[in-house]
């Protein structure tokens, strides 16, 4: 049963990654025919973490509440609808309502991680079934910008309308074949919904501000914003990079992307449960990756391509490894049937971070289009320097 479990949430996470993964290299290129500068490309990305802030907390609540597969079932269905209406507008301002629509059901991911920490039964299985994520997101990587590249030639738009229908398709499939794991949850009930206690514990913040009170996770989820800040910053500006250093378009942009895809894909399937866990601490993990990841920016930064490609690989190979040690050593502090208010919480840092990138990064790349990897550079070795100062005694 467990196996099953986890091959249909697999499944939904690699088609849901498949669909970010056509839009990256395509989205800059599009929104760029609507006359749109750098900053305003780089906006759209900030306004979907924006709204996404406010409702990963909320619908993790809702899931620890009335369980996982209704929320995720919807976030999946406003994907699509999200997608639909950014294809088919003719004026900037809808591009930014189809992005507003997806960010205030953004729980595709923190739920399917919920997900799984219900099926697994230790510490080790819990980051082993994170890395099953990771690796279809991974594949999703690998597939998605080489369809997004062959898509875009068609029609502008018709790479959203097919991330569109994939979002449908994958919410067909969940309604279906999905099962419900939190063994705690509620029946839903309208009447109660508007009862006090149910209406407060609704409240967004409320996740985020009993998180912050665990004064075991203030600095872990300080570290967990800063390496989103800096992965995001380099996402957002990487299409756009490579075009302004390199001459590459779209088509080549998928490539990109296909790389990280690939190195996720076999840091997560061959080296993981293989090697990482096998013969390091996660806490060890973290600290010495952090620092190979600062690296990668540092060499992406220098305006030749062979080094921009071996700090992209170098980069991607410590992100792959770090998100799931991360997410894990975080996950081990939540209280039972509260797995899905704090991955939400988590989501909801990783939202700010999303916001404020893409922003930082534009404007940056505005300046000079290497920047933003500095920055990026710079929030890793502060994430690095905070990891010390938080787990000195562990850490050798």
């Amino acid at each position: 049963m467990l196996n099953k479990q986890k091959a249909i949430i697999f499944l939904t996470v690699l088609v849901d990654a498949i669909g970010i993964g056509i839009i990256l290299p395509v989205l800059p290129f599009y929104v760029e025919s609507f006359g749109a500068s750098a900053f305003v490309i780089t906006s759209l990305m900030a306004v979907f973490s924006f709204c996404s802030f406010f409702s990963a907390p909320l619908l993790g609540v809702l899931s620890d509440k009335y369980g996982r597969r209704p929320v995720l079932i919807t976030s999946i269905l406003s994907t699509s609808l999200g997608w639909f209406v950014f294809a088919g507008t003719f004026h900037i301002v809808f591009l930014f309502v189809g992005r507003i629509i997806d960010g205030l059901a953004a729980g595709n991911f923190s739920t399917a991680q919920s997900y799984l920490l219900d099926v697994a039964d230790s510490k080790k299985t819990k980051t082993q079934n994170l890395g099953l994520i990771s690796a279809a997101f991974g594949l999703g990587f690998i597939l998605g910008p080489m369809l997004g590249g062959f898509l875009s030639p068609i029609s502008p738009s018709f790479p959203f309308w097919f991330v569109g229908f994939l979002a449908l398709v994958n919410g067909a499939l969940a309604i279906f074949l999905m099962p419900e794991t939190n063994k705690n949850a509620q029946v839903f009930n309208i009447k109660k919904v508007f009862t006090k206690s149910d209406v407060s514990s609704f409240n967004p913040f409320l996740p985020i501000v009993r998180a912050l009170k665990n004064k075991l996770l203030r600095k872990p989820f300080f570290i967990w914003f800063l390496f989103n800040l800096a992965t995001v910053a380099m996402q957002s500006i990487l299409a756009l990079y490579i075009s302004a250093a390199f001459g590459f378009g779209s088509m080549m942009a998928g490539i990109f992307m296909a790389i990280i895809g690939i190195v996720v894909v076999l840091n997560q399937a061959a080296f993981l449960k293989h090697f990482w866990l096998r013969y390091f601490s996660e806490t060890t993990l973290e600290f010495w990756l952090l620092l190979f990841f600062g690296a990668g920016f540092l060499l992406m930064a220098w305006p030749k391509l062979i080094w921009f490609v071996v700090g992209l690989i170098a980069m991607t190979f410590a992100n792959s490894v770090l998100r799931v040690v991360m997410t894990s050593n975080i996950s081990e502090q939540s209280n039972n049937g509260q797995e899905g208010e704090l991955m939400g919480v988590l989501s909801s840092v990783g939202a700010v971070a999303t916001i404020l990138g893409p922003l930082v990064a534009g404007a940056a790349f505005e300046i000079k289009p290497n920047i933003p990897f500095f920055v990026s550079a710079l929030f890793g070795f502060l994430a690095f320097w905070i990891l010390i100062s938080h787990n000195q005694k562990k850490l050798i």
